[in-house]
């Protein structure tokens, strides 16, 4: 059996945008029913919100379209970045800090963002940070994390 696909989704808090990209990658690999080829997590940049569960908006929109956000806030450390084979970044400033910390070209090579693996996206657009605004913001945000989490489902899924 092949080593399972390690994919971490980042964000700044790790509170709204990657807990919602993790979700929704986890609900798209259980009903394909790889959940065994796949290793998956999130984390952020900031240790603001370290512990926490994630933001009630964010866990609200998953559950009124029957997914689950699960799982507490924390820092992506620098020994994520041997644990991971693909660290997957909601903004360009996420992708920035995380190109900084990474130790070296193989560690920065395994940086994306999510939207990068959306044909359907243009190059270098962003996850927008639904933190401050209402309950559209999280609407978009779970649109967005679907489009680019099912891209990067069939691009990573393992050959039958």
């Amino acid at each position: 059996m092949p080593a399972p696909v390690r994919i971490c989704f980042v964000c700044l808090g790790n509170i709204c945008r990657s807990p919602t990209a993790e979700g929704v990658f986890r609900h798209l690999v259980a009903k394909a029913g790889l959940e065994s080829a796949y290793q998956i997590d999130s984390a952020g940049t900031a240790a603001h919100h370290t512990g926490e569960p994630p933001d009630r908006r964010a866990a609200a929109t998953a559950r009124a379209r029957g997914f689950r956000l699960e799982g507490a806030a924390r820092r992506f450390e620098p020994e994520d970045f041997a644990r991971f084979d693909h660290v997957v970044a909601m903004d360009l400033q996420n992708r920035s800090d995380l190109i900084s910390r990474a130790p070296d070209q193989a560690a920065r090579d395994k940086v994306t963002m999510l939207r990068d693996w959306d044909p359907q996206s243009a190059d270098g657009s962003e996850v927008p940070d639904p933190y401050y605004g209402g309950d559209a913001g999280f609407e978009r945000v779970f649109d967005i994390c679907v489009a680019g989490c099912t891209a990067l489902l069939e691009a990573t899924r393992p050959a039958s």
